[in-house]
């Protein structure tokens, strides 16, 4: 899942952006530009009464700190490979601020769901908050989103993430930066997710535009 880090340092801007979008994707720090890339219409897969987030693979356990909270909007389509596909792209997000809580940028609950350039973001993501020894704190909301199941056993989600009630929390103080509502607490993400030969559905690739139009209230 990348969230916009505000996190401030003294290298950094006062309230900069550090939560970088927390699913831990390729932020292209774009803004207001709704062109993301990896995303097509391409002929969605037919329901298959089989599909379900997988029941044999060996999930790791996700415990985030009581101030980190959700709001999954997510709807459920009745079709068992979409719900599938918003299940485990739901469980690498919380993964990825497990991993921030925890201080451990290669964390095996984050790379369970994620590889390839997106795993790669997310590890970068997570080092500047261990880096500055910070975490993620508050509300964050997740909403609009389109799932395409394609033929080839991959998937394309977009969806938006509003983060205008989370912030960050510096571990040696407990102190937490200010929130403020701007259109950039509102950004659009675009993943392609490919099914594994355990049944996970592993985000390869995380695209995203702070600021877009199509989330904001």
């Amino acid at each position: 899942m990348n969230r916009t880090a505000r996190l401030a340092a003294a290298a950094l801007t006062a309230s900069a952006a550090l939560l970088l979008t927390a699913c831990g994707g390729d932020d292209s720090g774009s803004e207001g530009n709704d062109k993301v890339a990896g995303v097509d219409t391409g002929a969605e897969k037919a329901p298959s009464p089989a599909a379900s987030p997988s029941a044999k693979a060996d999930r790791p356990e996700i415990d985030v700190p009581a101030d980190i909270t959700y709001a999954f909007e997510w709807k459920k389509t009745g079709d068992p490979d979409k719900d599938a596909v918003l299940h485990d792209a739901e469980q690498r997000i919380r993964a990825v601020d497990m991993a921030i809580a925890e201080q451990d940028a290669l964390h095996e609950a984050y790379t369970f769901y994620s590889e390839g350039t997106a795993a790669a973001g997310s590890q970068k993501y997570i080092q500047e908050f261990v880096d500055h020894k910070a975490r993620t704190t508050g509300l964050t909301r997740f909403y609009g989103e389109t799932v395409t199941v394609r033929d080839d056993g991959t998937a394309a989600l977009v969806y938006c993430e509003d983060q205008s009630k989370a912030t960050n929390k510096y571990l040696k103080t407990g102190k937490t930066d200010a929130t403020s509502a701007t259109k950039n607490s509102y950004v659009l993400y675009a993943g392609t997710l490919r099914k594994n030969k355990d049944g996970v559905w592993v985000t390869e690739r995380l695209e995203s535009t702070r600021g877009s139009a199509k989330c904001q209230p």
